[in-house]
């Protein structure tokens, strides 16, 4: 594979004295545009305000750091769900869903968000519409057509629809008197998984742990078509090689730590081999198979994975493929002893896919 798989960190999009948003391009991480998929970042200071907009895209939104509030409107709906969010909270936002995200306390917010894609406008890039600022939907439209729509005078409506920054592009920072609506923890139910909180999937002393989102947990990720899982890796511990073995493209954001990364794909070639570290992104093209290695100070990260019920296959462990193959074929595939053979399988059976450093 000749595409470069070198992780990258964002780049500055827009913003203000609100808060920015950040992105990750295809031009800079090829293997967005043929995985489909995107990659962004809001960061909102103290009373920064982002305001409503709708994707092209179906996406997963996971809090980095801080807390605030995030709204979100589901097509038809009577009313808003106005949600308490906090850092290690993910969402799921499908197509349709209109949101809006805002920080009343005094640390930043700063949220993630990976999606796919290939339905959207551009592949490898999300497409916003931002219904209010610069770049408003109405913005487009005449006077007369948006009086109509409305019901309003045309001078009513240009207060409403040409009244902003023209350099925010949707975030703004609100005045300390701006109320705003109250967010209801019993709006977070079936909507959002808090990855610290909630049981763990994988738990290994020494190792990590992991936290797997999907439909079962997370029900809106069958609207969103994705996976996604939150990894913490101990200090000097390993991942097992492994790979999807459904197709799945998986992309993986560094949250803290750092580690070393390699990657195999056809023909036993090494496509990838570097080192990682928080606010880096890279993807692991499907079927390859990637090991993760953390350093002294740990490693986490954030992934979604093309399917909402992604399925991995192990190279090395307790449940990996080999313990599975038969003694004598292992010997003839290895062209090796019997007694290498079982000194090969009587390794690894109690660790499961994380391996302590040792």
């Amino acid at each position: 594979m000749d595409i470069d798989l070198t992780p990258k960190a964002p780049k500055r999009s827009y913003g203000g004295e609100g808060g920015s948003y950040t992105s990750w391009s295809p031009e800079d991480l090829p293997m967005l545009r043929v995985a489909s998929i995107g990659a962004s970042k809001l960061h909102l200071h103290t009373c920064g305000f982002a305001a409503p907009s709708y994707s092209d895209s179906s996406k997963v939104a996971y809090v980095l750091e801080g807390s605030g509030v995030c709204g979100l409107t589901v097509p038809e709906a009577e009313r808003e769900k106005v949600i308490p969010v906090k850092e290690g909270d993910a969402l799921a936002i499908p197509f349709g869903y209109v949101s809006w995200w805002f920080n009343p306390n005094d640390s930043d917010l700063t949220v993630l968000f990976l999606g796919d894609t290939s339905k959207g406008h551009q592949p490898g890039r999300f497409t916003d519409f931002h219904l209010t600022g610069p770049t408003g939907i109405f913005t487009g439209f005449t006077p007369e057509f948006v009086s109509r729509a409305w019901d309003l005078s045309e001078t009513n409506v240009a207060k409403l629809v040409h009244k902003h920054n023209q350099s925010s592009m949707g975030i703004v920072k609100l005045k300390d008197s701006q109320k705003m609506p109250a967010p209801s923890a019993k709006d977070r139910d079936g909507l959002v998984v808090n990855c610290y909180e909630a049981p763990l999937d994988v738990d290994i002393k020494g190792g990590g742990c992991v936290v797997v989102l999907n439909s079962k947990n997370l029900p809106t990720v069958e609207l969103v078509g994705l996976g996604a899982d939150l990894v913490r890796l101990r200090g000097g511990a390993m991942c097992s090689p492994g790979f999807s073995c459904d197709s799945a493209y998986q992309v993986t954001y560094v949250v803290k730590g750092s580690g070393r990364v390699q990657v195999v794909g056809v023909d036993g070639k090494r496509v990838l081999e570097t080192k990682v570290s928080g606010g880096q992104l890279f993807i692991v093209p499907r079927f390859l198979v990637v090991s993760k290695i953390a350093d002294p100070e740990g490693m986490e990260w954030f992934s979604i994975i093309t399917t909402p019920n992604p399925v991995f296959s192990h190279l090395a462990g307790r449940t990996s493929v080999w313990k599975a193959i038969s003694p004598e074929v292992l010997e003839a595939s290895f062209d090796t002893t019997s007694e290498l053979e079982q000194l090969f399988r009587s390794k690894r059976t109690s660790d499961e896919i994380f391996f302590p450093a040792k």
